[in-house]
């Protein structure tokens, strides 16, 4: 059974989850998220009633004016939209259904968990009569899984207003349990950047003609190999970051064995980690470089008829070290071998990283602590994209992290089925928020 602070907190995550904001290329229903926007001053009136709201085009942006010190702002983000939820469900997605500890629905981790978290926090220290020293934003986008648009635009016109911050907050990682295998334990995993993330298409050109007469390398021939050259091939430069070699050295004293050894003097065995991780882990291996899966493909319409014209796409992460350009350079060299065209559908947006010695990482670190004394956090840096991306304008240090405590089951479920959150990592969260903002 809940205490009563936990049953008001399930009941107010319950009534964002409820109201369905799905997101879909190409189009913004702004009557849907205005809809979305009138529930959240419903359920944080103290915060709404003393902030400056704006919005752009279904995308909210809230200041919360400080006392006028003149440190720099700090912003907390996290998007309200959310990716279809299609196929069958244990609880109805929408629902805002209490079973089993946990509260089911499409949000409650990716992102109006975190949203409900950020508002919680602030709506509860306006309610005390606390006024932060200096000035805190608020911005959640309806685009964050589609086009980034709304926090794009949102970046854009701080940095056309000068204003810059001290540390951003976004979603990112969370509190997960041996996040490599062997590593027991919790730990706070905080993102410090995000790979840029590229769309590219690969085109085979042909005369086309009948399939009973097929010449050599027709053109899903040609990408056929030229795939198979990529996959194997080390186009992509191995490089272990100062992130990633913090990391490791912070997961190093719960490992054992060689493994621990050799973590525990990450600079001395470099090239040995950089060698033998990916090939271990293809999800370790992310962090060290470049990667490129292909997603979709194309060929003629005709069972029978050899294509003019044959493509796949691929999703490009690129790593900081080789950047978008030189990655996508690396790639076009081998398509040229096979007479294949590139062409770049979306190049990304590279971020910066933060630092993990800075005063702004060390405040998460000492909020994490204060709710969750057991855990550790480590920095590390995040392969999938968020709307943090765009702020790097903004500022030097943008955090991606996310105060829940989850399982690998909750893990797997953003973006697939039975989204859940347990009930219980809810008020660690909205004391999570509340530390950092009363502590700025």
């Amino acid at each position: 059974m809940a205490d009563e602070r936990t049953q008001k907190y399930v009941d107010t995550l319950a009534k964002m989850i409820r109201c369905e904001t799905v997101s879909v290329y190409g189009y913004i229903d702004e009557e849907k998220f205005k809809k979305f926007h009138e529930l959240l001053k419903e359920l944080f009136p103290n915060i709404f009633a003393v902030s400056e709201i704006e919005y752009f085009s279904g995308s909210l942006l809230i200041k919360w004016k400080g006392k006028g010190s003149d440190k720099l702002p700090v912003l907390f983000m996290n998007h309200h939209d959310v990716v279809e939820a299609v196929g069958d469900w244990k609880h109805k997605p929408f629902g805002g259904e209490v079973s089993e500890g946990k509260l089911w629905g499409r949000g409650t981790l990716d992102t109006k968990g975190g949203l409900f978290g950020m508002l919680q926090a602030a709506d509860e220290l306006v309610a005390e009569g606390f006024t932060p020293d200096r000035d805190i934003y608020f911005e959640s986008s309806c685009t964050e899984e589609t086009t980034g648009f709304g926090a794009n635009t949102i970046s854009k016109e701080l940095e056309k207003r000068g204003i810059r911050f001290d540390f951003i907050l976004d979603e990112g990682g969370m509190i997960v349990e041996e996040p490599i295998a062997g590593v027991k334990g919790f730990y706070a995993m905080v993102g410090m950047g995000e790979k840029g993330c590229a769309d590219l298409k690969f085109i085979a050109r042909s005369n086309g003609g009948h399939a009973s007469t097929p010449g050599k390398n027709t053109p899903l021939v040609r990408l056929g190999k030229f795939m198979a050259e990529v996959e194997k091939s080390n186009i992509f430069v191995s490089e272990m970051s100062p992130t990633i070699k913090e990391m490791l050295t912070r997961l190093a004293p719960a490992m054992s064995g060689a493994l621990k050894v050799v973590c525990s003097n990450a600079s001395l065995f470099k090239p040995l980690i950089k060698a033998v991780v990916p090939s271990v882990s293809a999800v370790a291996g992310a962090l060290f470089k470049t990667t490129l899966a292909f997603t979709t493909a194309k060929g003629s319409e005709g069972l029978n008829v050899l294509p003019q014209e044959a493509y796949v796409t691929g999703n490009m992460r690129y790593s900081h070290h080789q950047g978008g350009e030189n990655s996508i350079n690396a790639v076009r060299k081998i398509a040229k071998k096979y007479d294949i065209e590139v062409e770049v559908i979306d190049g990304g947006f590279q971020s910066n990283i933060a630092d993990y010695n800075s005063d702004a990482f060390k405040l998460v670190e000492k909020a994490v602590s204060a709710v969750y004394p057991d855990v550790k956090t480590v920095p590390y840096i995040m392969t999938a994209a968020s709307d943090c991306r765009f702020f790097s304008r903004n500022s030097d240090n943008c955090f991606r992290f996310l105060p829940f405590k989850i399982s690998d089951e909750q893990m797997a479920s953003i973006h697939g089925y039975d989204e859940s959150v347990d009930i219980d990592t809810l008020a660690p969260a909205v004391d999570f928020y509340r530390y950092i903002m009363k502590t700025l």
